[in-house]
């Protein structure tokens, strides 16, 4: 009796908790997709149908229209807003931002995970110390340092000042993968003949990939999203603005319909919406799994 009430017991929680993982899921994704579905839905309406009908969450055929993202992409001296200039400096900004962190973690993570120094066991603490100071500190000294360099109105300049931003949670992030790395792999390497540097390029950086990829897309959504610094280098020069300087004008446009301010979010939107769907294999898939054979 003990044991079939033990068994009934059993198979009542994977029930309940099999409805409850169920319910969690549906709930996350209502209240993450419906705010981006509604979005997409007023990008995607006529301004006459929006007044009429504001709360609708259905559209018909006859009412769609995309001339909200003509007007949003097209350049401003066509009276558009210009939000294809925006995309491709964001799109420089951001993939330059990557790339010069990438390439200053990786080294410095791999000395933290691998080399044995005085003070190694610190570092990472000392590292994320750098978010103890509000970036709202660090923005009058940065342009004042900028702006005498003459980088206050360049992309490059503003790619760096992010740099300087991402770098320490890079080291961190990739360090906390490094470290999960069996040492006898790099072992096998130097008995082949593998210098350290190219054990490094060789062996560590693709297992290391999707720790890689992770990093980078984190970096990649900072670098596309951030504003602050972006309105402090840039606002002079329209030419350069990205693309979320872009949106911050629609938004505070008196004359520009919501419906171009929502097509302009989901232009914002959608790159790195896409960017996540297209890693997503490598940012889930274990390529360490496997590896070492001793």
């Amino acid at each position: 009796m003990t044991g079939k009430t033990a068994l009934s017991r059993a198979q009542v929680e994977d029930r309940v908790l099999g409805v409850l993982k169920w319910l969690v899921i549906a709930f996350l994704a209502v209240i993450t997709l419906l705010p981006f579905y509604y979005m997409l839905l007023l990008s995607l309406k006529p301004v006459d149908a929006l007044l009429l009908d504001p709360g609708s969450l259905w559209l018909s055929a006859k009412d769609l229209t995309v001339s909200t993202y003509q007007d949003v992409m097209r350049s401003t001296d066509a009276g558009g807003q210009g939000f294809t200039r925006f995309l491709l400096n964001s799109a420089l900004v951001s993939l330059g931002t990557v790339l010069l962190t990438l390439a200053a973690a990786v080294p410095g993570a791999y000395a933290v995970s691998r080399l044995k120094f005085f003070g190694h066991r610190q570092v990472s603490a000392l590292f994320l110390a750098v978010y103890l100071f509000p970036a709202t500190l660090l923005a009058v000294p940065l342009f004042v340092i900028f702006a005498r360099m003459g980088l206050s109105s360049s992309l490059v300049g503003l790619a760096v000042v992010y740099v300087a931003q991402t770098v320490p949670v890079s080291v961190y992030m990739l360090k906390n993968y490094l470290v999960t790395i069996p040492y006898s792999i790099e072992e096998a390497a130097a008995l082949d003949g593998c210098s350290r540097l190219q054990t490094v390029r060789k062996v560590i950086l693709p297992l290391a990939l999707p720790s890689l990829m992770a990093t980078g897309l984190y970096v990649f959504m900072i670098a596309w999203n951030e504003f602050l610094f972006a309105l402090l280098f840039l606002a002079a020069d329209p030419d350069k603005w990205t693309v979320s300087l872009g949106l911050a004008q629609l938004s505070n446009g008196i004359e520009v319909p919501k419906t171009v301010l929502m097509a302009g979010s989901v232009v914002l939107t959608i790159p790195v919406v896409f960017l996540f769907f297209a890693a997503e294999r490598l940012l889930t898939e274990g390529l360490t799994s496997g590896a070492d054979k001793s």
